[in-house]
């Protein structure tokens, strides 16, 4: 079956949010959505999520899953405020665990921040299934980017999340913690494993080198024959080498300390303190 997707673009992060339409009902997900946020003045937007609300509402779709692909480093997740909204389960891949234990560790969180996933509704492992309506969606485990990061196969499209990017950009870093060059390698060999004309849908796209427009769609096909890190000709010894040597040069996403925080905990703010406010931790020298 083939799933109607309509994607949403946030330019200020490079992400790209789904709308995941049942073709035979008005069943529908929502794939990695945006909370805007403004780290000068520390204040959050519902602006691209509203957009996303206003495009279900007047096409009347149910929403039954907010799905992400991973604990986002570059944006932060509008999962709760889409719950409220529009209703839906949040689903995460069941490493998620791992992730918290480890950001846990690195913001210093007490007792009271869970680290066994229970913030999110579904922790879906590797040969998992779901459905959209009539829509079967199958999960994979592909790490290598994170832990915990999943590709959702939904009917014949892929959802990769920061896995592989558009042909001529190449894969996502591998430096994160938890990270690792050889399993990302691991993970793309089974999503080109997919039938040639599956869909691939990427999280971000950045413009690579020559290209002057955004673009986040291609196919299994057009990813073995051109993706510049792991096409034709591609093996695992160079692509692990090469990834390594790029990721030395690169800095950190300039909104991992704020997202990782809010997106560990299912898109929740951190507990308010005594005064009811919520505040993000900012560690010294730890990343």
């Amino acid at each position: 079956m083939s799933p109607e997707v309509t994607a949403f673009f946030d330019e200020a992060t490079f992400t790209v949010s789904y709308v995941v339409r049942d073709p035979h009902s008005r069943k529908a997900a929502i794939v990695d959505s945006v909370l805007d946020f403004d780290q000068s003045s520390g204040r959050t937007d519902t602006r691209s999520a509203d957009q996303i609300i206003a495009f279900v509402r007047e096409r009347e779709y149910e929403v039954v899953w907010l799905l992400e692909t991973h604990v986002h480093a570059d944006h932060l997740s509008a999962a709760p405020y889409l719950q409220e909204k529009l209703g839906g389960k949040i689903g995460i891949g069941a490493n998620i665990t791992v992730v918290q234990d480890t950001f846990g560790k690195v913001f210093n969180e007490g007792t009271e921040f869970q680290r066994d996933g229970s913030q999110f509704d579904q922790l879906f492992r590797d040969g998992d299934s779901f459905h959209i309506g009539q829509l079967r969606g199958d999960v994979m485990h592909t790490p290598g980017h994170t832990p915990a990061c999943l590709t959702y196969v939904i009917g014949d499209a892929a959802f990769v999340g920061d896995t592989i990017f558009q042909p001529d950009y190449g894969t996502a870093r591998c430096d994160f913690p938890g990270g690792s060059a050889e399993e990302m390698w691991d993970s793309v060999q089974r999503i080109l494993a997919l039938p040639g004309n599956t869909r691939i849908y990427t999280c971000h796209d950045y413009k690579a080198e020559g290209r002057d427009y955004y673009a986040w769609e291609s196919t299994v096909g057009e990813q073995k024959a051109k993706n510049v890190h792991v096409g034709a000709g591609a093996t695992k010894e160079g692509f692990v080498a090469r990834r390594q040597a790029r990721d030395a040069t690169l800095g950190m996403p300039k909104l991992i300390l704020p997202s990782l925080q809010v997106n560990m905990r299912a898109g929740q703010f951190p507990e308010p303190e005594d005064n009811g406010v919520s505040y993000l931790k900012l560690p010294l020298n730890q990343l």
